[in-house]
This record gives structure tokens, C-alpha cells and sequence, in this order.
């Protein structure tokens, strides 16, 4: 079964709640209609009424039935601020509180957190940063994690060709500790897409053919990583060509389980990895969806900016999916 279609039938009629605080966004609003008549999710949108209202009859979509919460007049607000003044755990004053959940990524964020809805889409005019914050100050990491991570899901073809890029989105250069929380958490993400996880920790040099602090950094990843989750195949440190190409690695990791036959790459630090998939994506003709936010208590997506309907679409499912590894 195509990709998108196993993951449609995962949650169709699960009455998954998605929460979109971009909601006059003309892609939002297209794409959450369709995954609404779909009963694929149920979207949540967040703003004034009547402006959501002017978008979508701009867009020539019926929003009767939607769901819209506009944070000015929200029956819950006084739980909600009295509910994130402790999350903060006394950073912030009640005063303070409600100046920050007017920013409507934190009240997105919020309505998740309280478990209102399921999961967040933003990103479509808001920065990474912007998505990002609120989730690591009120969502926050799962025990053991201790940063979050953003993966992109490589597809290419008819045949559905498939990986998983990591971090690719969020850490500038993580520690060895933090790189192979990384490599777990994708091996972990690449399941839910039915991937079967040959993790890859990658590097400028294959089993040890070169020296240098940033391999050690890698070596000493892997080791943790496979200390941390022995179930999964997670081998490195492997230079690309080793870790997918199977004549290479016959040549230079002839013991490795994973090398030559990598499904998950996990890229040393941000820029190689941000390299990497945009790479992949425009020579390889690679679609890139992501990033998917790893390591959150529940699930966040941040859109690029640059995204079209189609890749809120995509990316809502995939949020409402990772809603059901939590359950």
C-alpha cells in the first residue's frame, strides 16, 4: 500500500484532533478541508471568526462546521493561563501568561498540551523558532530525550523509495549524548512510516579511516546509541556512499549489519544535514516532508514557510498519526 494511504487508513475516523494557528492561511484552509471531508482529522482553527470566515469564502470553502477558537473570547482562558503559569513552573506572572497566549502558536500549543486537541500544524508564515519555543517550553521532551530533533521523510518514485534524514532542522551540532538520542528517536519515526530502521551514523570517515574530534564525536554516538536501544541496528561511524551503497560497503565495512543497506541517516550536525536533504530533494528528485519534530511529550509539526497545500496535507496526516504512537 502507497505510503500516504497506509497512513490515511491508520487514522480515518479516529476523530483526531489537529490544531492549526495559521487559520487564515489560504494552504491551511484548503488542506484542512480536505483532510476534514476526508475524515482523516478534525481541525481545530484558531483566530477571529470572521476573518477565518473572509479567507475561506475568498478560497470558495465552506467553513459552517468547523471548528474555530478565537483566543479573545475563549470560555477556558482563565484555566488556560492559570495552566501554563505552571508549566512555566513561576518564570512567568499571571499577567505575563496572558500577554503570551495571545501569541497564537503558544495558544495552539496550549490547547495540545491540555489535551483539547491531539497535535499542532504551524509554520506556513511562522518561523521554525516561532513553532519550535512553545512546544520546548510547554509540550516538552519525553524522559531520556533530552532536545528535540527534526527528521525529513525522503520518498522518491512510483515504487515509493523511502528513508529518513535526521537532524535536519533543529540542532546546530549536537554532543555525542544528544546525536545518538537523535539516531533513537528516528529509528523510532521511521516505523511509523513502515521503514525498517538500519540506522546510519554518518561522518567524513568509515570505521575509523580518519582521524579527527569530529569522528570521535560520531563514534562515540554510535556506541550510546546502541546502548540506549540494542533492539535496533544502528552501526557508524560510515561515510554515505558506505552506509547505501553496498559495493562500498563491502570494501569498507565488511562486518556492518547496516552498512550498504541504510534506511535512516543520521547527519553530525545541522549543516550537513540540512545540506543533505535539500541536496537529495533537488539532484535526487527526492520529495522532502518534514521536518517531523521528534522527542515532544505530543506531537508539533512546523511547516516551511515555503510549503504549498499539498505538504500541509501530507504533514497533518503524519501528525495525526504520530498521535497514535502515544496512545
Amino acid at each position: 500500500m502507497e505510503l500516504f494511504e497506509s497512513l490515511k487508513f491508520k487514522i480515518v475516523r479516529r476523530h483526531i484532533k489537529i490544531v492549526f494557528p495559521e487559520a487564515t492561511d489560504p494552504r491551511i484552509l484548503g488542506a484542512a478541508s480536505r483532510l476534514r471531508s476526508e475524515e482523516l482529522i478534525e481541525p481545530v482553527l484558531v483566530g477571529n471568526p470572521a476573518e477565518i470566515e473572509k479567507a475561506a469564502e475568498a478560497r470558495g470553502i465552506n467553513i459552517a462546521n468547523f471548528e474555530i477558537v478565537d483566543p479573545s473570547s475563549y470560555d477556558r482562558w482563565d484555566e488556560m493561563v492559570e495552566a501554563f503559569v505552571a508549566r512555566r513552573n513561576g518564570k512567568v506572572t499571571k499577567e505575563q501568561a496572558e500577554e503570551i497566549l495571545k501569541d497564537v502558536n503558544y495558544f495552539g500549543t496550549m490547547l495540545t498540551y491540555m489535551g483539547i486537541t491531539d497535535g499542532m500544524v504551524s509554520g506556513a508564515i511562522h518561523s521554525t523558532g516561532d513553532t519550535v519555543r512553545p512546544a520546548l517550553q510547554i509540550i516538552k521532551t519525553k524522559p531520556g530525550v533530552s532536545r528535540t530533533s527534526g527528521a525529513f521523510l525522503m520518498v522518491r518514485g512510483r515504487d515509493q523509495e523511502k528513508y529518513l534524514f535526521s537532524d535536519c532542522a533543529i540542532n546546530v551540532n549536537p554532543t555525542a549524548q544528544e546525536l545518538a538520542e537523535i539516531a533513537v528517536d528516528s529509528a523510532k519515526t521511521a516505523e511509523l512510516f513502515e521503514i525498517d530502521p538500519k540506522v546510519a551514523m554518518l561522518s567524513f570517515s568509515t570505521k575509523g579511516s580518519a582521524k579527527a574530534p569530529e569522528v570521535d564525536k560520531v563514534a562515540e554516538a554510535t556506541k550510546i546509541a546502541q546502548e540506549l536501544a540494542p533492539e535496533y541496528e544502528i552501526d557508524g561511524e560510515l561515510q554515505f556512499d558506505a552506509a547505501y551503497v553496498s559495493s562500498v560497503a563491502h570494501l569498507k565495512a565488511p562486518d556492518s549489519e547496516v552498512a550498504g543497506k541504510a534506511t535512516v541517516f543520521i547527519f553530525p550536525d545541522l549543516q550537513s544535514g540540512n545540506i543533505g536533504y535539500k541536496i537529495a530533494q533537488r539532484f535526487g528528485n527526492f520529495e522532502a516532508i518534514g521536518p517531523i519534530l521528534q522527542g515532544l511529550n505530543k506531537p508539533i509539526s512546523d511547516l516551511s514557510r515555503g510549503s504549498n497545500e499539498e505538504d500541509v496535507y501530507k504533514l497533518s496526516i503524519i501528525t495525526a498519526a504520530q498521535t497514535l504512537m502515544e496512545k
